[in-house]
């Protein structure tokens, strides 16, 4: 039923507004609406916290047909139910759970996850921002940088170093000490918001420590969980939108004719069909698999690298040959396929870049042998 109600909001409600999302910057609010009405902010959020409680198993099903619409609309929901929301899950005091996460799971609560800094980018264990105990509370400093949703965020999940280790922090909006920059103009994306965050003196009580006093120490430990998830869910991201590249693909190869004939007959047209379809296939496999390892409670690191690596990889070759297929109208503004290539070329960046999906692949093999 769920992937049934996907389907006509992407087809009927969201395709429709990628066009305005792309222009404007920001995502229509009907659009908001749709998505909050569905419980998409409680994905996998469980049951007795107010979501949906999908499985990982789940979750990639939902995306890939949820990204056969522009990764925008994603980006609204995917922190607060990725790396933020999952934070709170996986390492939350049940007290942060039960506050938290019923908000989350109402679209009342954007979460942002505050890891990368200016000089601390794939690099994350070098990252700068402290936080020092003062009487009953501690006291945060440092400056984050290309913080998802950050203008909307009523939660910042925030990493910074307590004497020599990293510790994750729960850090309502509107704390005084937190300054949100204007958002940063993005290539592709344009209606998900990306903006940096500081914190200056910002005063946080005892309680706002992540999983509480047994937290102190473990963010590092923290995030590369939430970012094992996250790296899934990209990767199913990239299926979606692979998806809909071919969809657009074939579409066009079926209508254009060139030499008195549809392009879709001609061997050269096929054969970028064929490569698609072959590493979108492959893609999913992987995606899938991994997935239902997570869920079976097997450590993914490596496989899910292989997943986000893979998957975001093919998705780029895929985007480059759906304009090559449509030739000149595939270099125009208003053709689905430019925005769609714009697009696709951030999945290769975040949560981790290709390279460093490389090193973890190549470094847990290692470790494993």
């Amino acid at each position: 039923l769920l992937l049934e109600a996907t389907r006509r909001l992407v087809d009927g409600v969201l395709i429709p507004a990628e066009a305005e999302a792309d222009r404007t910057g920001d995502i229509p609010p009907a659009a908001a609406r749709a998505m909050r009405e569905m419980g998409l902010f409680g994905l996998t959020i469980p049951e007795a916290h107010g979501g949906l409680g999908l499985s990982r198993s789940e979750e990639v099903r939902f995306l890939f047909e949820f990204c056969r619409a522009s990764p925008t609309f994603r980006s609204l929901i995917g922190t607060t139910v990725g790396v933020g929301g999952k934070a709170i899950l996986l390492d939350g005091t049940e007290a942060q759970k039960t506050h938290w996460l019923p908000r989350i799971a109402r679209g009342e609560t954007i979460v942002s996850f505050c890891l990368t800094e200016p000089d601390s980018g794939s690099d994350a264990k070098a990252l700068k921002s402290r936080a020092r105990r003062d009487g009953d509370g501690w006291v945060i400093d440092g400056s984050k940088r290309f913080v998802s949703n950050a203008p909307h965020a009523g939660l910042f999940v925030v990493m910074a170093r307590t004497d020599e280790r990293v510790t994750a922090f729960v850090v309502p909006a509107g704390t005084p000490g937190i300054a949100v920059a204007p958002p940063w103009q993005k290539m592709g994306q344009r209606g998900a918001h990306v903006a940096d965050v500081s914190f200056d003196g910002c005063r946080v009580p005892a309680d706002a420590v992540l999983g509480g006093e047994a937290g102190i120490g473990r963010g590092f430990n923290t995030a590369m969980k939430a970012l094992d998830d996250g790296r899934l869910h990209i990767a199913a991201v990239a299926v979606g939108l692979g998806r809909r590249l071919v969809e657009e693909m074939l579409a066009h190869a079926r209508t254009r004719r060139q030499f008195g004939e549809p392009i879709a007959s001609f061997q050269l047209i096929q054969a970028m069909l064929a490569d698609s379809e072959a590493e979108l296939a492959a893609a999913r496999a992987l995606v899938e698999a991994t997935a239902g390892r997570r869920d079976a409670g097997e450590p993914v690191t490596r496989d899910a690298a292989s997943a986000k690596y893979f998957a975001t990889e093919a998705v780029w070759r895929i985007a480059d040959r759906a304009v090559q297929l449509h030739g000149g109208y595939g270099y125009m503004n208003d053709t689905p396929v430019e925005r769609l290539f714009r697009d696709a070329r951030l999945l290769r960046l975040f949560e981790g870049t290709s390279q460093i999906m490389q090193l973890v692949i190549a470094r847990e093999m290692l470790r494993e042998a």
